[in-house]
């Protein structure tokens, strides 16, 4: 039936009644199509009725797509969007009506679905799970209203209505991921499955120049290599989050292979000296050790940019990687030509990464630096933008909303600078994140999965949004694809994780989480923060406390308040609940 369906035939009956009536067609059409037949259809509901469960499924997904394009034409408060449930079981047959328990199941699994989307039975997941390219989330047993036992019920993840979902989900397909499984098997500390697709791990190269300050530009060459590698359909590319954990440690490359889940590593080493550079790279396969290929490359520094092209092409060639329309021409064009600029850049990645509050202005400094020298170049744009996202998300400047004028400024400059960097999507996402224009930032969110759909911060940044703007399941979905391309992650993707488990009021998965992230980086906000909350959900108060008195060290309780109060949830029953815990910790 129809979401909200009371409020838009309080704004405008007419033109609500136009567009059920509609939407009511299309569902006749795909019903008729897949072989089903509609029972009946009061009001804004519909019941229909299928010989086969897949058809039944498919015929689902069809009707969302179709209505999700037509939604997209509409302005957004005059969307339709329908819940979708799904069941299979014996009915009873009075004249043309349909009766029973396997019908009211059906109800309440279409009042547990997401708008827009589609949640199922587990006697339906059996039977269509191997038979359609759809993912599907496990909701746990759920207890339903008139009903005994509870319902097993699935969630389908990716919502058929979305032209870069269907991108993202044919290509996790192709990719051969679970990704949920494959998550929960790094974060038991087990080496990941190899993916389907050739696969790389892309070291840091070595700095053998004897002068630490040129780590940054060892490690910049590699994550560029990374990046454009990232582009492409037919490759799986481990982030540089992960692979740079190996810099300096004596490790072999079946090691690597093991512990990344990849069949291919690239290491190197750079020295850099006066104005030339010489770089030396070998492509190794992981299994037995073997040398695919080694090329030595003296060169000038300004002609940094074509050799990283050299080798990214080589790489390419030799793992017989087939490229898509479209993505040859992106992948060897470069936007920084001055070697200043891309090294200011490498300089403020480095110390930005980090989101060290007091350091982010330090960083600005080089992206400033960055935009001075090439004005072309998205990438100073973007690096504004992720100083103006941790500025204004934890409160560390008073001028809020300039932050965010600012953090959107940016990602739209680097936008109209390429439209293809998906980078950038991720960051406007943000800016509508924090101005609450949920959909919008979901949609944008979607165009950077599409255009990145292997760049694990892309992937984790999207699975943000969706936790702010109300998809916590669908959050923590992304997060764990974002974890299979980066086994070794930073602590941020866990406690957004942590933030999610917390919504849904699953406080154990999120303790778990949380303190997992706190191993991996113990001054992190996030991880104190859901921590904290969880324990208190959980009647854990001296457990706490301590993580509450830890979170007030490092931002203070008045900025931690500030911060609840600026947070761009749509969930007002978490945070009422999140400052229920707040203020019971100050007061205990």
């Amino acid at each position: 039936d129809v979401v909200g369906y009371s409020r838009l035939m309080g704004a405008n009956e007419k033109a609500t009644l136009r567009t059920l009536t509609d939407y009511q067609q299309v569902f006749a059409d795909y019903v008729e199509m897949f072989r089903g037949r509609i029972v009946n259809s009061p009001g804004d509901s519909i019941l229909a009725e299928f010989a086969s469960v897949v058809d039944a499924v498919e015929g689902a997904a069809e009707i969302q797509r179709e209505l999700a394009e037509r939604n997209a034409e509409m302005l957004e408060d005059r969307q339709m969007l329908f819940r979708i449930g799904v069941n299979h079981g014996d009915v009873m047959v009075r004249g043309e009506e349909l009766y029973g328990d396997a019908v009211n199941i059906a109800a309440r699994l279409e009042s547990l679905a997401e708008p827009g989307g589609i949640c199922i039975s587990r006697p339906v997941y059996d039977q269509v799970k191997q038979k359609l390219k759809l993912h599907f989330e496990y909701m746990g047993e759920q207890q339903v209203k008139n009903i005994a036992e509870a319902v097993r019920a699935y969630q389908v993840l990716t919502k058929p209505g979305d032209a870069a979902h269907r991108v993202v989900q044919e290509k996790s397909k192709m990719i051969g991921l679970d990704d949920a499984a494959i998550a929960a098997t790094i974060l038991q500390g087990n080496p990941p499955p190899l993916p389907e697709l050739p696969s790389i791990a892309i070291l840091a190269f070595d700095n053998i120049s004897g002068d630490p300050e040129q780590d940054y530009f060892s490690e910049g060459l590699s994550e560029d290599i990374i990046t454009d590698l990232s582009k492409l359909s037919g490759l799986f590319v481990i982030s540089g989050i992960s692979s740079f954990t190996y810099k300096g440690r004596e490790v072999t490359p079946q090691q690597i292979g093991r512990e990344m889940g990849v069949k291919f590593v690239l290491r190197g080493s750079f020295r850099k000296s006066g104005e030339r550079v010489r770089i030396t790279a070998q492509l190794i396969e992981t299994e037995k050790g073997n040398h695919i290929w080694a090329e030595r490359y003296d060169r000038k520094i300004e002609d940094v940019f074509v050799l990283q092209d050299e080798i990214t092409e080589k790489i390419v060639t030799e793992l017989d990687i087939t490229l898509v329309s479209g993505e040859q021409a992106r992948l060897w064009r470069k936007s920084l030509k001055d070697p200043q600029a891309r090294e200011n850049y490498y300089r403020g990645l480095a110390i930005a990464n980090q989101y060290v509050p007091g350091e982010l202005a330090n960083a600005s400094k080089y992206f400033q630096e960055v935009i001075r020298l090439e004005p072309k170049s998205p990438l100073g744009y973007t690096g504004e933008a992720r100083i103006n996202w941790g500025n204004a998300l934890l409160r560390l400047t008073p001028e809020f909303d300039s932050q965010v004028n600012e953090l959107e400024k940016n990602a739209i400059r680097a936008l109209e600078l390429d439209e293809q960097f998906g980078e950038s999507y991720s960051w406007l996402a943000y800016a509508k994140l924090l101005r609450r224009k949920y959909k919008e930032s979901i949609s944008i969110s979607e165009r950077s999965l599409q255009l990145s759909p292997h760049h694990a911060n892309v992937i984790q940044s999207a699975g943000h949004v969706h936790i702010y703007a109300g998809y916590p399941r669908k959050g923590i979905e992304l997060i764990n694809r974002a974890i299979r391309i980066s086994p070794i992650f930073p602590a941020f993707f866990l406690g957004n994780m942590g933030t999610a488990y917390c919504m849904l009021g699953e406080f154990e998965e999120a303790i778990n989480v949380s303190r997992k992230a706190l191993e991996i980086q113990p001054n992190h906000i996030g991880g104190h923060w859901s921590l904290f909350h969880a324990l208190a959900e959980t009647n854990q108060w001296e457990e706490a406390r301590h993580y509450f008195a830890k979170a007030t060290r490092i931002l203070g309780f008045e900025r931690l308040l500030q911060v609840h109060s600026s947070l761009p949830i749509n969930n007002p029953e978490y945070l009422n609940r999140l400052l229920d815990v707040l203020v019971k910790l100050k007061t205990k």
